[in-house]
């Protein structure tokens, strides 16, 4: 063979390294020029194909510079990631439904607000924390506040569906309570009974609810933490002290013999503890299935700190920065900022990052992949403490005396991602936000917040405004934290408020909640979430919680006059907008 007839039958494919498949039966070839090694002949390489492969397409072939190019390749278009879609939600706690007991529960009304979602064209609901909320002093209610990170709030639990598994006679059921806020004592003096009831019921039945409580109780990712949780809760129903800190020396500080005495003494209130803790994860998943079916993904919320007073601590004070009396040495909060000018003091021990790293992260595991039972993805409240944190002295007064801190960083999503794979996390980065935090957040491609209420106080830089939004983000007319828009609107200063009607191409007559809606919707951000509140244009009244008080919040529920199957209009009107910007 000549020289000219091996270059001839030579041919080189260039191959995609980034899109190629690995599993295809085509090998690589390297690229090298033939140029050189066969100047000395003066004969020209033949012109190579192109090969590029889209997605998990078949592989094709386009020729080289001048070529001929396929009869069809004016139909070859690039398809869209399904995991770029564009969507929207509805931010709206269980406790905010209408519910016979004062309070929201998940029975039929958690299945009608679904069937709402779904109609209005949304695709996500975002809850809060699912914790049991605080009911001790000053916590009024908060499931920022709970005792435990990864308890149920058996309030939750709907009384009906109880009596339809047949754990509850529908004469026991209490009379209904009309209240249009949610009132924590009274509810709990109404359901914890009967709830107790139910439970001692189930596990003294026999049957296959009976087998399904055993196989949660016995599942290790549940009992790593619930058989703590119910100890903890045994100990503190019968002393009722403030904290555990106070408790005696022996249950304080976990000594065995101290602890079987108690889980002999108290064994049936530990398994009725663990049978509610069943009966709420068997109602929720029910929820959570049902919203599947209708193609709604939950996104739930996570308090990155936990409180003094809980079994979180109580069981893992290695992991936590305590003295050697178990008293924390610094506390949590964060500098003054925009709610408060003295900073926001919130008292939950910080973690000994130190400790936690050196035994692998498995703590913040246990709650990751307790967080991936219950939601198909979540929002980590307060990220930027994973970079840096804002670490208060435990008797300081106020949050202004801390200083900030280094956070574990990359390494904790590392670990966790080890061992827990893939996590659908949504970053909340709002408040002083420094460019560690932004890194963080970008190195694990979580997305991030943006809020509009925080938009037009400032310059046309604002990152919360629409025009500065980014693709992986999600985008707020509000959170739980804020005013609803009109109650907003009300107190938002003339000037500002003209910067809001120029930028928003409005006028004062215009109804302002459906305005910033629409900015929400329409935003490059591939998540909306729109709080219910504003949903209904609603005012001040209706606002979840004020940050930096500590009375009076978290008991909103939605008015009594209102029904979902009544809010047809506002689906109808919600569904054209979400179409409208390509978030069907």
């Amino acid at each position: 063979m000549t020289v000219a007839m091996a270059v001839q039958s030579f041919s080189l494919s260039l191959l995609s390294s980034r899109s190629f498949n690995s599993s295809s039966s085509l090998s690589s070839v390297p690229a090298f020029s033939l140029v050189s090694n066969f100047s000395r002949f003066r004969l020209r390489p033949t012109i190579p194909l192109l090969r590029c492969q889209y997605k998990h397409d078949a592989i094709l072939e386009f020729p080289g510079v001048g070529e001929d190019l396929p009869l069809d390749y004016d139909e070859r278009f690039p398809k869209a990631d399904p995991s770029d879609r564009r969507r929207a939600g509805v931010l709206l706690h269980p406790t905010s439904f209408r519910g016979p007991h004062g309070i929201g529960d998940l029975g039929d009304e958690a299945f009608r607000f679904i069937d709402w979602l779904h109609d209005a064209g949304c695709s996500v609901w975002q809850v809060l924390p699912l914790v049991p909320p605080g009911r001790r002093a000053n916590e009024e209610g908060s499931p920022y506040s709970g005792q435990d990170a990864n308890c149920g709030n058996t309030l939750l639990i709907s009384l009906e569906e109880l009596a339809k598994d047949g754990l509850l006679k529908k004469e026991e059921l209490p009379k209904p309570v009309e209240a249009e806020r949610v009132n924590y004592s009274t509810v709990a003096e109404i359901k914890d009974p009967l709830m107790a009831k139910a439970a001692e019921r189930l596990i003294l039945s026999e049957g296959d609810l009976k087998n399904q409580l055993e196989e949660f109780r016995s599942d290790p990712d549940v009992s790593s933490w619930l058989e703590d949780a119910a100890l903890f809760a045994a100990i503190d129903s019968s002393l009722n002290t403030f904290s555990w800190y106070v408790w005696p020396e022996p249950l304080k500080n976990r000594h065995l013999a101290a602890l079987e005495d108690v889980y002999q003494r108290k064994k049936d209130f530990i398994d009725i503890f663990i049978a509610q803790q069943f009966l709420f994860q068997r109602q929720w998943q029910k929820v959570r299935e049902y919203a599947q079916k209708k193609g709604v993904s939950i996104m739930g919320d996570m308090a990155i700190y936990v409180g003094y007073h809980s079994a979180d601590v109580w069981a893992n004070r290695k992991q936590f920065l305590l003295n050697r009396k178990s008293f924390p040495l610094l506390v949590s909060g964060v500098p003054p900022d925009a709610f408060s000018e003295t900073g926001q003091l919130w008292d939950s021990p910080l973690y000994n990052w130190k400790a936690m790293e050196k035994d692998g992260f498995t703590w913040w595991i246990r709650r990751l992949r307790r967080a991936q039972d219950l939601y198909d993805e979540f929002r980590i409240d307060h990220f930027r403490g994973f970079a840096g944190f804002w670490a208060v002295p435990s008797e300081a007064k106020i949050a202004m005396f801390g200083r900030w801190k280094a956070g574990p960083g990359k390494a904790l999503f590392d670990a966790i991602s080890r061992a827990v794979g893939n996590i659908n996390i949504i970053a909340e980065d709002l408040g002083v936000i420094t460019e560690d935090v932004i890194e963080l957040r970008k190195s694990i491609e979580a997305p991030g917040m943006a809020v509009l209420q925080f938009a037009f106080g400032s310059d046309a830089a604002n990152p919360h405004l629409p025009h500065n939004h980014e693709q992986n983000q999600v985008v707020y007319t509000g959170t739980h934290d804020h005013d609803t828009i009109r109650g907003w609107w009300d107190l938002l200063p003339e000037e500002e408020k003209s910067i809001v009607l120029r930028y928003l191409s409005i006028s004062e007559e215009d109804d302002i909640s459906w305005a910033l809606i629409k900015a929400a919707l329409s935003s490059v951000a591939q998540t909306t979430i729109l709080p219910m509140q504003d949903v209904l244009r609603l005012g001040n009244s209706a606002r979840m919680n004020i940050p930096a008080t500590q009375f009076g919040n978290w008991g909103w529920r939605m008015p009594s006059s209102l029904i979902f199957e009544s809010l047809e209009d506002e689906a109808s009107r919600l569904r054209d907008l979400v179409s409208l910007y390509g978030r069907l």
